[in-house]
This record gives C-alpha cells, structure tokens and sequence, in this order.
C-alpha cells in the first residue's frame, strides 16, 4: 500500500498539522499550548514532539543532504542553538530546493516533502 504524502505512518494526524506543531516547537512554544492550538491532546503532542526530538540530529542531517543533492547553489541554514530547531530549518531549506528545482509539482508543504523523503517514517517507532 502506499501511503500519501499528507500522512506519516502510524500518525491520524495529517503530516501538515504535525509539522505546525514542531516549527511552534522550534519556536520555543510548550507542548500545552501547542495542544490547545491545535486542538489535540496533549498526550498526542507531546508524542510527536519526543519522537521529533529523538530524530532531530538524524533528521537535520538527511534534509540538509536533500538541500544539497537538489539544489545547485545550496544555503544550508544558520545554526538555531537546538536541535528541532536546526531539524525544522532543514526540512524547510529541503523544501525550498525541491519546489524550486521542480515547480511543476505544485503547491507542497515542507512536511509533505518530508513525509516524501522518509517514505512517511519521520515519526514512525522505526524509520523507513
């Protein structure tokens, strides 16, 4: 079966909505008022959050390597002083080089390309 880039394994929520609350993440916001935001639990937040976290340094180094092999004048991005941070503005910077190169595509969000680029394992308990 292949599972649509809107979606991330083993996740009822839309890869969109997931994304939202890892850029509040990376902005420095809890995961309460992420929750409340977005109108999930908490408990579903902060799932999402650990297992983003765990990943983060594996993560940011695959979109950073997406960023490169894409893109023919890379600008890596600044260094944000955490780990989701630097994650988050990875996956962004990977996403600016794909609908870049190929803007035939049409309009993607960066946590589609993301759901794209790891077969939808970003948050699985195992990455695919």
């Amino acid at each position: 079966m292949l599972l649509p880039v809107l979606a991330l394994l083993r996740r009822a929520d839309l890869a969109e909505v997931i994304g939202k609350a890892l850029v509040a993440r990376a902005c420095g916001t809890g995961q309460r008022p992420i929750a409340a935001q977005l109108g999930r639990p908490p408990d579903t937040v902060r799932g999402w959050l650990r297992r983003f976290a765990e990943r983060a340094n594996g993560l940011r180094v695959l979109f950073t390597l997406v960023l490169v092999a894409v893109s023919p004048d890379p600008q890596v991005p600044a260094a944000t002083g955490s780990a989701v941070g630097d994650a988050v503005a990875a996956v962004v910077a990977a996403w600016m080089a794909v609908v870049g190169w190929w803007p035939q595509i049409g309009a993607v969000s960066p946590w589609q390309v993301a759901s794209a680029v790891t077969s939808g394992g970003m948050l699985a308990p195992t990455m695919s």
